[in-house]
């Protein structure tokens, strides 16, 4: 059987693109927020606990927070980006524990 990953992204491609036409879409702001704390979990869910998961997966989901904040609660980017900064270098302080395997377990 043939990959229907080219055909299935088109198909969605293009019914975005009518939602977007129809302004069934929410605005662009709160769909990178979205994407980007689904991104942080995905990592989480699909990488497990490793010591590069535990620093993207919530660093991901506090930028999707930080761009909603940002753009829906007025919160300015001077005081977000060092909040950012701040967990960023807590979650690789975390990441350095030794009880965070580097990899995921292989399944058995």
């Amino acid at each position: 059987m043939r990959d229907a990953g080219l055909p299935i992204t088109l198909i969605v491609l293009g019914l975005l693109g009518i939602a977007w036409y129809f302004r069934l879409f929410p605005d662009f702001d709160l769909v990178v927020a979205i994407a980007l704390v689904a991104a942080g979990v995905a990592v989480m869910v699909f990488d497990g606990i490793t010591k590069s998961s535990v620093v993207i997966g919530p660093f991901l989901i506090a930028t999707g927070i930080a761009w909603w904040a940002h753009e829906f609660r007025d919160l300015s980017w001077r005081a977000l980006i060092p909040a950012l900064l701040v967990l960023l270098g807590a979650l690789m302080l975390v990441a350095r524990r030794p009880n965070i395997p580097d990899k995921r377990a292989p399944k058995a």
